[in-house]
């Protein structure tokens, strides 16, 4: 079976900068990626590389930052007040995860100040160039419940008990 939209996917990635540096590893954690295709699971740029793509397939792709979490903006860099975080001892290069207007949102220190932070909330990759070594496990089609929940559900979820609102 081939991916395409409506169909849920199980695969193993080595993500790596331009340099080589491997950032994250779904073997090394011995935890596959499962995401549901064509429901914004997954950035666009990776998901259009995946498409038409079935299981056993190994391959590699590069994605640009427009492919991938975008430019690095200058814009995205603020000053807050320290009263806006969770404990008193911050220091530059902690990160923290905050609610965003288009959901949550990684803000990583610069500078902390007396009393304020200077912060970046650009996603820590925004601005580089991604290498992913992609295998794919499994393609599978949704089931009913996986649709109206716009991702896959945990193996032990049962989709008979899982209320129907957006499925066709």
């Amino acid at each position: 079976m081939r991916i395409a939209p409506q169909r849920v996917v199980t695969l193993h990635y080595v993500l790596s900068d331009e340099q080589g540096t491997v950032l994250d590893d779904s073997r090394a954690r011995q935890v596959p990626l499962e995401y549901l295709h064509g429901h914004d699971n997954i950035m666009a740029g990776l998901e259009h590389a995946l498409e038409g793509s079935e299981a056993g397939t190994e391959f590699s792709v590069t994605l640009a930052p427009a492919e991938a979490y975008g430019p690095y903006n200058e814009a995205l860099i603020q000053e807050v007040g320290r009263a806006a975080f969770p404990m008193d001892d911050l220091a530059p290069g902690m990160r923290f995860q905050t609610p965003g207007d288009d959901g949550p949102q990684v803000v990583t220190i610069l500078e902390v100040r007396p009393d304020t932070a200077l912060v970046d909330t650009n996603h820590p990759l925004a601005g580089k160039t991604l290498c992913y070594q992609l295998a794919v496990l499994s393609v599978r089609e949704a089931n009913r419940a996986e649709l109206a929940k716009g991702h896959p559900l945990p193996p032990h979820v049962d989709p008979s008990q899982v209320e129907d609102r957006k499925a066709p």
